[in-house]
């Protein structure tokens, strides 16, 4: 591994659970290269696919849940017990307790007051993904939700979050987050970042709000970067996948894809405004 490491409060770890766990590792792993190690013994009743690029963990596909399929977004805590009284006292909903993951961690799954799930993750040997933000790897997670100013006020409570209302969108950061890169993975950070076009802050950004769409469930939802927007397009639809929309921001190329599984992400080609 890399040696990234996630602050408490920093979302760190996506997986998604899958009807057919090989049918999806066949998918994504023609779509974006990655390779699969698998972190269950046999005979344990279920799957955890482990997903690595160029060797570095990613994500993961686990044997379904009770749900339909989905991608999911952990946050890192430092103690799971103790967040997950703090997170009930706030309003939030246990889905299931605190549960160990051999050496890797330990994880809790939970619903903040608006109804979208979450998952919580105390590292252990496994810190959380390890390459992101290039092509082929996560990139945010982006909360969707019916109430804007219900969820920012839980969240900050919870994580300690703080958010930015752009005129494109809700950022949210947690304050310090890139001090910690600065010191530890990107020593770099504010000099790559420094221009007209950057928001302020956004060396601390770990995600972003929005409004559901009418008829959307709210929920987090995963992007993972791309290189060529359209290229991934056509080879998810190749793959077996349905593309739902495709779009264009001020900063990306993006299309909303729906897996062979059932679970939907975003791919985003990375287009900043020019000077």
């Amino acid at each position: 591994m890399s040696g990234r490491t996630y602050p408490a409060g920093v979302p760190s770890w996506v997986d998604t659970e899958q009807p057919d766990v090989d049918a999806a590792i066949h998918f994504y792993g023609g779509l974006f290269g990655w390779e699969f190690e698998e972190a269950l013994a046999p005979g344990s009743g279920g799957r955890y696919a482990v997903a690595k690029l160029d060797g570095n963990e990613v994500g993961a596909i686990g044997s379904p849940g009770t749900g339909p399929a989905a991608w999911n977004t952990y946050a890192a805590v430092d103690d799971a017990d103790a967040a997950v009284r703090h997170l009930i006292s706030l309003g939030a909903a246990l889905q299931s307790v605190q549960a160990d993951s051999g050496a890797g961690g330990v994880r809790a799954s939970l619903t903040d007051p608006g109804g979208a799930g979450f998952r919580l993750w105390q590292a252990g040997a496994r810190p959380g993904s390890q390459t992101v933000n290039i092509p082929g790897s996560w990139n945010f997670s982006d909360l969707h939700t019916a109430d804007i100013s219900a969820a920012t006020g839980f969240y900050a409570a919870a994580f300690d979050w703080q958010f930015d209302d752009l005129d494109y969108g809700t950022m949210i950061r947690r304050p310090g987050y890139g001090d910690h890169l600065e010191a530890t993975v990107d020593p770099d950070i504010r000099v790559r970042q420094a221009g007209d076009f950057t928001p302020a802050g956004f060396e601390d950004a770990v995600g972003w709000v929005m409004p559901a769409d009418p008829g959307e469930p709210v929920h987090w939802h995963v992007s993972f970067t791309v290189t060529d927007r359209d290229q991934v397009v056509d080879l998810a639809v190749r793959l077996g996948a349905t593309v739902l929309r495709q779009y264009e921001t001020g900063w990306t190329r993006a299309a909303l894809v729906r897996d062979p599984g059932g679970a939907e992400f975003t791919a985003s080609q990375f287009t900043p405004p020019s000077s």
